[in-house]
Formats: C-alpha cells, structure tokens, sequence
C-alpha cells in the first residue's frame, strides 16, 4: 500500500470533473503549485462542466483535457495510463435535480465511482482521492457536529448516491488494498460556481436588479468553505493523508442561510426588500457542522479565509466576470423556464 513518500516528485495526476466548480479550481491551484507536475482532465462537459473555467491555462503544456464520461469503463480504461494519482471529483452535484430525476445521479456518482475505481486498481496508481460531501451524514439539531465516525443518514436522492460512492470507495481499500482516501467537505463558494447554486445565484441576481430567492424562512444552517481553502485540503490530503480514511473539510463558519443572504445584501449594498421567500425544498436538512480537529491535527490543516472576505472576494469576482456567467443564466433559464432562479441549494 503506497504511503506518502512513494508519491513522485513529479506527479502525474488523473482528475474527473476538472472542468466543474471545485475541480476546475483545484487544477489551477495544483498547476500553480507544483511546476513539474501533470494533469489530465476528464471531462464529460455536462451542463456545471464547463471548459471556459480553464480558458487560462489552455496553453498549459502541462495540462491535458480529455472528453470523457466516468461511466464509460472501457474509455477510462484507455485513457488511464501512466498516472500516479486520481482525483475523483466528477458528479452530479445539485440536490434539486435529483429531487425532480434521481436516475442521472445514480448513474454518475455510483457507477462512475465503481468504473474509476476500478480502472485505478488495474493501474496500481499510488493514490485514490474521492470527493465526497457533508450530507452523506444527513441532518444535524442545534447541537453537535459530525466527525468522520458519524454514520451514514442522507436524506436526499444526491446525498444517497454520494454515500454509495463513499462505501464503494471503501470496499475498494478494504478488498483490494487500493490507496484510496475519501474527502467530505462542507459547502463551497468562491470563483467559477455555477450561477444554479445558492450564493452565485444571489450575486448574479443582484447585478442584474433581480430578488434572491430563500427557501422557507432561511433558518437552515450551513458551514461556508471557500473553494481555495478545499483546494489546500485536497492538495494535503492527496500528499499525506493515510489510505482508508475519510476527512472532514469545513469553513468553521456555520451560518443560517437567510444571514448569508442578508450579508450579501449589505456587501452589495441592496436591501432586504430584495430577499424573497420560496416553497422550502422537500425534506431540506436542517443543519451540517463537521468537526475538523482530524485534518487540523494530522495535517495540520485550518481554514485561511473567513466567511466575510471570501464573501467579498466572491462577489468581486462575479462583478469582474460577466462574461463568464451571463451565457450559463441565460441557458438555464432557457431551460428551465426559471426554475432555477426560483430554487436555492
């Protein structure tokens, strides 16, 4: 079983979904790094995927895109060669969605995990790092927080699929001895989120003079982590974490989603009258707090960005990069007939 010390100085690393969200940011902030190592990105380019989130590094000839869908076990199989690690960040990833058609995620993030897994142990790659989410662990009260021996309660289609994904993941270590490590992380936010989602739609929203939507009254809680944060946790993890563990990776900055909502607001300076209340979404978990004294004391690992600057940084980001997310609301709406600017994650 490979430990740290095995991994190469110049490391050829495998990612799926590198053209999503976290992905994307994570193959910038690895490329920024590390200048000898590689990245292949495989890709299906689904509606979050999208290749204008890496326009800055297609010159790269360090960085290689590959069109792709993890399902497909014998193309996996023939693009997987020569690779000392594998970050499995490809999923499907909106609870809504899989509210309104479970069946895509069931697909992706349970057989797409057993597809990349399985190509992975037949390459004998060094490491398996799979990104999971905090809501396998399903619903939290007032009090308390999850750690990684918090059993397994999802509550939504999504959350279910991800929980799969993460038995799956280790099965594969315990039968097969595959290096693999499991990341759950708390809710990002940052550059390049897809404008569905609860904190660019609120942004997005407001540049354009248009209410942000809040399900209920806004009382569900969540803990922030701002995407860069994750990216050094992953890049930790990938180098030093033990094979067989998962990791919680949170912001420490729990907040009720109607005080994110406010705080945006006053950033952007709009006011309440902005904000309206949406039908809540079915069976919406309450709250999700993760306790990360794992990573902090076996990697030494803490959040570097608190809830307000990343905010700020957020939302400058999206001020500066019209070009970026107008065409996606504009084809979502297209899509959707609006219910994707009425609906928040």
């Amino acid at each position: 079983m490979a430990d740290s010390s095995q991994l190469l100085a110049q490391m050829r690393i495998f990612i799926t979904g590198g053209c999503g969200f976290i992905g994307s940011n994570f193959i910038r902030y690895i490329l920024r790094k590390y200048p000898d190592y590689t990245i292949a990105n495989f890709d299906a380019l689904t509606y979050a995927g999208n290749p204008e989130n890496l326009k800055d590094i297609r010159g790269d000839k360090r960085y290689t895109f590959m069109n792709g869908t993890v399902v497909d076990a014998a193309h996996v199989k023939e693009v997987m060669h020569d690779v000392d690690a594998v970050v499995h960040f490809a999923a499907e990833s909106h609870v809504d969605r899989s509210i309104i058609d479970a069946q895509p995620f069931l697909t992706t993030n349970i057989m797409g995990t057993h597809v990349m897994l399985s190509a992975a142990r037949d390459s004998s790659v060094k490491r398996f790092v799979h990104i999971s989410t905090d809501e396998v662990y399903g619903s939290l009260g007032d009090e308390g927080k999850f750690t990684e021996e918090t059993s397994l309660m999802p509550n939504s289609p999504y959350a279910a699929s991800k929980a799969s994904g993460d038995l799956l993941v280790r099965a594969y270590h315990e039968t097969y001895g595959l290096p693999a490590i499991i990341v759950r992380p708390s809710n990002n936010y940052g550059p390049y989120q897809f404008p569905e989602k609860f904190i660019p739609l609120m942004i997005t929203n407001l540049l354009e003079e248009k209410h942000v939507p809040v399900y209920g009254k806004g009382m569900n809680v969540r803990d922030w982590l701002f995407v860069e944060d994750n990216c050094r946790a992953i890049d930790l993890i990938l180098h030093k974490g033990r094979p067989g563990e998962a990791y919680n990776v949170g912001g420490n900055a729990e907040r009720r989603n109607i005080d994110i909502a406010k705080k945006v607001l006053e950033f952007m300076g709009r006011d309440e009258g902005f904000i309206t209340y949406v039908t809540d979404r079915p069976g919406h978990d309450y709250r999700y707090g993760l306790d990360t004294s794992k990573i902090e004391s076996e990697l030494g690992w803490t959040p570097a960005v608190d809830i307000e600057t990343g905010l700020r940084q957020t939302i400058d980001w999206y001020k500066e990069n019209t070009w970026w997310w107008r065409p996606l609301k504009k084809r979502l709406a297209a899509e959707s007939n609006g219910f994707w600017e009425r609906s928040k994650i």
